[in-house]
């Protein structure tokens, strides 16, 4: 399959920006829309790792994805794996990024739902399945701790509900 710029294919690429205009049609101004995703790939260190160099990669990659997508806040947790994947696409549009706890899914989920904003989160393995959960969402299986890191799920929230799309970004993982 031919490979466009940073790792795309033609088809991804296709799917990715179709995915994006029907999140974009779906939601109606007043909706909220959270765009959720797993940190991107990380070192090997065992304290507090960051991103590796596909970690780097694929960051930029989510950045370039949803520069049009009109996100007002982004979120991450405390850990520099999170924070680095959030870092290209806060600097690319301007704007800070917000420190969520981890361990309060809860408290992020009701801070987030139904304020007519759209939302960047970015979470853990666990946190963002349980977030998409928790804001009524379908969070699919749970994600594979050692190897997935390419979910991006986006889910607008009105009056009549919850529409949850889920769409693959970047590469395939391939593991260390």
């Amino acid at each position: 399959m031919k490979r466009i710029k940073n790792g795309f294919t033609f088809t991804t690429f296709v799917i990715v920006a179709v995915a994006l205009m029907m999140a974009n049609s779906m939601a109606a101004n007043e909706d909220t829309v959270i765009f959720l995703v797993r940190h991107a790939e990380k070192t090997a260190e065992k304290d507090d790792p960051g991103l590796s160099a596909d970690g780097q990669q694929r960051s930029l990659q989510l950045a370039k994805l949803l520069r049009d997508a009109r996100i007002d806040h982004i979120h991450s947790t405390d850990y520099k794996r999170s924070r680095e994947t959030a870092v290209p696409f806060a600097e690319m549009m301007g704007l800070g990024i917000e420190i969520y706890s981890w361990n309060d899914p809860p408290g992020v989920a009701q801070s987030l739902k139904h304020d007519g904003k759209r939302h960047l989160v970015v979470g853990h393995s666990n946190t963002t399945t349980e977030l998409v959960t928790l804001l009524c969402g379908d969070p699919g299986t749970e994600i594979d701790h050692s190897s997935e890191y390419d979910r991006l799920y986006i889910l607008s929230i009105n009056k009549s509900g919850v529409t949850t799309l889920l769409i693959r970004f970047g590469s395939a993982y391939s593991g260390p």
